[in-house]
């Protein structure tokens, strides 16, 4: 199996090489401009290694995400590492922030006991392995350019003012994979972006947004309806949560999936979902504006719903079974039923659902609305401006939808958005009219 072979130098100059790397070309030689001596390298067998890849950058946290790089260039995931003792523990701190579970190390460990070499002995202190090692990989991350252009939030007019929230699109981070370049703000153990890079992402969001340092509180997806009221006991997964809280940034994932975002500015309680296919079935839209109304008091009819960057039917298939649920909440969800596969409108049916549920027509911004600044175009239909996992295969990158209630100092809008989108009222600039008929009578979208 084709692996890289990286020899740690920080950590132990007078580390030798087993037989027959030092001709591997996927040698990569750790030393850092600190550690590396000015005639070459310290052990005098490696100056004969012509084909390894120098890792000599200003610090550890980039010798290593370069590395990465490299690697992920090269298509490699397994990585044999020949380090010492102290070199292992420390090398385990920046694995766990700048790699995933897709890459599979294995630390072959020489002892040091025998070695009387300054630098080596200078290596074997016994301080904690993570002290600094955060503090320098954030500080690294942060000096690196912006990546496909500056971020870009979408907002929807429907939502007052007296909340902030946006829909996030893919330009403006540093994540470098191609289908998860550039803003990924979601950290998969099987996708290639470590959490590092992803709270780099999230950090940038957040100053562009204006909610840093307030950390965002990402529903945990299980594509099912349960519904966490913030405040009460987590439960290990739940695809919407809701709150009356000040201060907490409310978030739901999309790649193809649909993240709905819902304020009453009545009762000033928020809530954020997550719902692909099989949550819309589950009914997780109505599950969170439930639970806005039983737990925290609000009034069905006060509600605003924006739904965000979502898979079109024009991109979505399903197996007829499969859509042939979607068919019984509306026929129009379903444009050609006799398909072998066919289309599916997930958004309609959402919409269609929290109708039936209460929800005003007039108070849901979705695909639908002709009248307002979209928020909810095709992820797949957009690869300049959207991750999508239709589109882009198991290694796809994740944009969000956020919202939080405003405290008393916040500013009602951000400068710069006022321009582009005017405050309407949640009752105002509604869209052109479309009749359907649904079970609990004729409804206009």
């Amino acid at each position: 199996m084709c692996e890289a072979v990286l020899l740690d130098l920080i950590h132990g100059c007078c580390l030798s090489l087993p037989d027959g790397p030092a001709s591997d070309p996927h040698l990569f030689l750790l030393c850092g401009k600190r550690h590396r001596d000015k005639n070459g390298f310290p052990c005098s067998s490696l100056n004969s290694c012509r084909s390894a890849h120098v890792l000599d950058s200003g610090s550890t946290a980039e010798s290593l995400y370069r590395f990465k790089q490299t690697v992920d260039e090269l298509d490699l995931s397994s990585i044999r590492v020949l380090t010492s003792p102290r070199g292992r523990d420390v090398l385990r701190v920046y694995q766990d922030l700048l790699f995933t579970d897709v890459y599979t190390f294995d630390y072959q460990v020489s002892s040091l006991d025998n070695c009387t070499c300054p630098n080596c002995a200078c290596s074997a202190d016994t301080d904690s392995p993570g002290e600094g090692v955060l503090e320098e990989v954030s500080s690294f991350l942060q000096q690196l350019p912006a990546l496909k252009g500056d971020i870009t939030v979408l907002r929807s007019t429907l939502i007052p003012d007296c909340f902030s929230h946006g829909f996030s699109t893919r330009t403006g981070g540093v994540s470098y994979i191609p289908t998860l370049s550039s803003l990924n703000l979601f950290s998969s153990s099987r996708r290639r972006d470590p959490r590092a890079v992803v709270q780099e992402n999230r950090r940038r969001l957040a100053l562009h947004a204006g909610f840093h340092p307030r950390p965002l509180r990402m529903v945990k997806v299980n594509h099912a309806s349960d519904v966490w009221v913030l405040g009460k006991a987590e439960p290990e997964s739940y695809d919407g949560i809701v709150t009356n809280q000040t201060g907490v940034v409310l978030a739901a994932p999309g790649a193809d999936c649909m993240p709905i975002l819902f304020a009453d500015p009545v009762s000033k309680v928020i809530g954020a979902a997550h719902a692909g296919w099989k949550g819309t079935l589950m009914g997780v839209a109505m599950a969170t504006v439930e639970a806005m109304v039983t737990e925290l008091g609000c009034h069905v009819s006060d509600i605003v719903v924006a739904v965000g960057p979502s898979v079109g039917a024009c991109c979505f298939t399903l197996e007829r079974d499969q859509a042939l649920d979607f068919h019984r909440i509306h026929p129009d969800c379903v444009p050609d039923p006799e398909s072998d596969k066919p289309h599916v409108n997930i958004r309609l049916a959402n919409r269609v659902l929290l109708q039936n549920g209460g929800v005003l027509p007039e108070h849901i911004h979705d695909d639908t609305v002709t009248a307002r600044p979209s928020v909810t175009p095709c992820t797949s239909c957009h690869p300049e401006a959207f991750f999508s996992h239709r589109r882009d295969g198991l290694n796809f990158g994740t944009q969000v939808g956020f919202l939080w209630i405003k405290g008393a100092e916040e500013p009602t809008r951000p400068p710069s958005d006022r321009a582009e989108e005017p405050t309407r009222p949640p009752d105002g600039g509604r869209h052109q009219p479309k009749t359907i008929e649904t079970p609990g009578g004729t409804t206009l979208l």
